[in-house]
């Protein structure tokens, strides 16, 4: 979360086994490419299971964005690109 004191972090809560979350992968790959304002990151829940129990993780896929350490703003589910960029300027 140190690179959240600099830039905005959206942390992408996912699983391989999800099928939105397959879905979002573009999506998180194509605003990432067209904004260098931001970082994702990536949180597989199978692996990291107490992060995502620390984050109250319920559905995936869970995006939270990180400011200064703290979430400043997350969404679940299937989200149009326009949503996701809205949420990360909103935070620049």
């Amino acid at each position: 979360m140190e690179k959240s004191k600099q830039v905005p972090v959206l942390v992408d809560f996912t699983a391989d086994w999800c099928a939105p979350c397959r879905v979002m992968g573009p999506i998180l790959n194509r605003l990432s490419q067209t904004t260098g304002q931001f970082v994702v990151a990536t949180v597989d829940t199978d692996e990291q299971q107490k992060l995502a129990g620390r984050y109250g993780i319920r559905g995936l896929p869970t995006f939270k964005l990180f400011r200064h350490g703290e979430v400043v703003a997350e969404k679940s589910g299937v989200q149009a690109e326009s949503v996701l960029r809205n949420l990360i300027e909103d935070h620049c």
